[in-house]
């Protein structure tokens, strides 16, 4: 994308992240709705720290704005009640942003006045501060539809969602040596370097993502009440959760309806399901391949053969819901942290395992085939649904 486009995508995530937290009562946007997202006030703050830090500490050598309110959002702090209650007013809140704001994007807007630095001569400072808000932007929005999810509705489904099968769609795609990762990407984040090659055997995969319709059907055979289905820490975690989808609600009649960031809404059979765990989705798989025939051997997507399948646009059908992927979320071989803090991601572990594909919220930049997010097994909140991955067809020169 050129400067000019990022720049008006930077301005219009400045404007919905003000209107977002502008949107509800001041006392709410300092509300956690969701124990593992920060409110509303402490993202919006995060967002204006980071870009400044960015543009004045790092490039013009001036820290003199940053280093006032790193103790409240700068790398590595802990949001707790504490510190929440640190945090200033709304309203002087939003003064202090819109003004950084509108500073941060003047100099931005003329790249002549920023002096040579690296991010600013090899292009990648518009494209992480841009990435940067779009993450926090999508938590603010994530911690809207929580509140959304703790009002009462009297809503009553119109068009009541019905099960389907299992998807047999699939698209084959064959072993050989793929890249994963960016290459010669100024957009590029530390998560997604260096590129390489990683070898595949062939496998088939969905080429969408698995539907509302599909779940559902997956409910009514039982699924959560199936031990079989469950890993050991999913059925454990399942005995403390509601037995749906996250994001899902069941009116008088007993029919099924999404609550999102705008409140109560019909699900439709196609769309694909959302608000669901890795330890469901990885449940879903083991129901799927129980099927037999062309459904044996179901199981989670790992993240390589996500991105290779959308290299080779084996699928296109992606971007409304963050896939989850089998593996771990992991460093790529040769990984080198940044040196800056507020540039290296964080969570490499084997408590958190990839997503890919992007959501409905997440911004243009994220849907890169090479961007990676990530998540604890069991977070539900954050937009997610799956794709699955079959042995591979047989093919005719196969005897």
């Amino acid at each position: 994308m050129k400067h000019h486009e990022l720049l008006g995508q930077l301005a219009v995530l400045h404007q919905m992240m003000t209107h977002l937290i502008d949107s509800v009562p001041e006392a709410d946007g300092y509300r956690r709705y969701h124990t593992a997202l920060p409110p509303l006030a402490w993202l919006l703050g995060r967002g204006v720290y980071l870009e400044t830090y960015w543009l004045r500490e790092v490039v013009l050598q001036d820290a003199d704005m940053t280093a006032r309110v790193r103790p409240l959002f700068g790398a590595g702090v802990t949001v707790s009640d504490t510190l929440v209650q640190q945090l200033p007013p709304r309203e002087h809140l939003l003064n202090w942003a819109l003004e950084l704001h509108d500073q941060n994007t003047m100099l931005l807007a003329n790249p002549a006045l920023l002096p040579s630095h690296p991010l600013v001569q090899e292009e990648r400072l518009l494209p992480l501060l841009l990435q940067q808000q779009a993450q926090l932007c999508e938590q603010m929005l994530a911690q809207l539809t929580e509140r959304r999810l703790q009002q009462e509705y009297e809503y009553r489904v119109s068009a009541p969602l019905r099960a389907t099968a299992p998807s047999e769609q699939h698209a084959d795609v064959q072993q050989g040596h793929y890249r994963v990762g960016a290459k010669d990407d100024a957009a590029a984040l530390d998560s997604e370097l260096p590129p390489q090659m990683v070898p595949l055997h062939a496998y088939r995969i969905d080429t969408h993502p698995v539907s509302n319709g599909a779940w559902l059907s997956f409910i009514e055979a039982g699924g959560y009440d199936a031990r079989a289905w469950w890993s050991e820490a999913g059925w454990e975690w399942r005995q403390q959760q509601a037995p749906h989808p996250h994001h899902w609600r069941r009116d008088a009649q007993g029919q099924w309806y999404g609550i999102g960031l705008n409140g109560p809404f019909d699900l439709l059979a196609e769309d694909a399901v959302n608000g669901i765990s890795l330890h469901e989705a990885q449940a879903y798989a083991q129901w799927v391949s129980s099927l037999g025939g062309l459904f044996a051997g179901a199981v989670v997507q790992h993240e390589y053969q996500w991105e290779v399948a959308a290299r080779t646009q084996a699928i296109s059908d992606y971007g409304r819901v963050w896939e989850w992927c089998a593996n771990p979320f992991h460093r790529y071989t040769g990984y080198q942290a940044p040196a800056d803090a507020e540039a290296a991601t964080q969570d490499f572990d084997a408590g958190h395992h990839s997503l890919r594909g992007g959501c409905l919220h997440s911004q243009r930049i994220q849907r890169r085939r090479s961007y990676r997010h990530h998540a604890a097994p069991q977070q539900r909140h954050m937009f997610s649904g799956t794709r699955l991955v079959f042995p591979p067809s047989k093919m005719p020169w196969h005897k």
